[in-house]
């Protein structure tokens, strides 16, 4: 089973995919950052992308969940709102 969410921030697209057995993915601009590998419950993701100013600004993704999974981004230690995030099985 796969399930992906996707975000738009800043004008980079940022992509987490997430699968039963293969484990979950963080791609930024298609750019593969992040990946855990194999089943779990909980996870974690970590990436980077660059503003206007070539400034740095972290990524952190948090999945978690027993019958349904949930996604959480983070920029700079900032939530991305749950309604800029698209959900796609």
């Amino acid at each position: 089973m796969k399930k992906v969410f996707e975000a738009i921030y800043e004008g980079h697209r940022l992509q987490v995919e997430n699968r039963w057995f293969t484990g979950e993915k963080l791609y930024v601009d298609g750019e593969l950052h992040d990946e855990n590998l194999g089943l779990a419950f909980r996870g974690t993701l970590n990436g980077r992308i660059r503003n206007k100013e070539n400034e740095s600004k972290s990524i952190k993704v948090t999945l978690g969940g027993f019958f349904s999974i949930h996604c959480k981004v983070f920029v700079d230690h900032v939530l991305v709102p749950s309604y800029q995030i698209k959900i796609s099985d």
